[in-house]
């Protein structure tokens, strides 16, 4: 995989609110192609392993708690340069300092509860699409 790949998860928030279908609709007409999608619901376990790069940072076990509390879309997204492209059309990490129009400051409603995430580098991407991945299931 290269630069054109990003990860993105529609958090169970964005998804119990019906939300998605906008959310996937936004990222298609950004350009964005998806290259593997699946609705999971992850374990506190899976959580736990995914965020573990937060370990140490006190809103932690905010964000296992919610990452496991429902259903959540995960994607790995192809465009040029999709990281940083990805990272634009979402916004910052808080709704209310994302820029307007993004995904963010549309459907987000705090830092934890921000409708999406978007891998932060290329690195990340390719650690959490193998995540939840395997080769065969990206295209």
């Amino acid at each position: 995989m290269s630069n054109d790949i990003t990860f993105s998860i529609i958090k169970p928030d964005a998804l119990g609110n019906g939300q998605a279908g906008s959310i996937l609709a936004r990222i298609n007409q950004a350009g964005f192609r998806l290259a593997g999608l699946k609705m999971i619901r992850m374990t506190r376990s899976q959580a736990e392993g995914f965020y573990e790069v937060h370990r140490e940072r006190p809103f932690y076990p905010v964000l296992v708690d919610f990452m496991s509390s429902g259903p959540a879309l995960v994607m790995v997204l192809r465009h040029a340069d999709a990281v940083e492209e990805f990272r634009r059309l979402i916004g910052a990490t808080d709704p209310a300092k994302a820029a307007p129009g993004t995904i963010r400051a549309e459907f987000g409603t705090d830092v934890t509860m921000n409708a999406v995430h978007g891998s932060d580098s290329q690195e990340n991407a390719l650690r959490e699409a193998s995540f939840f991945f395997s080769a065969i299931e990206i295209f």
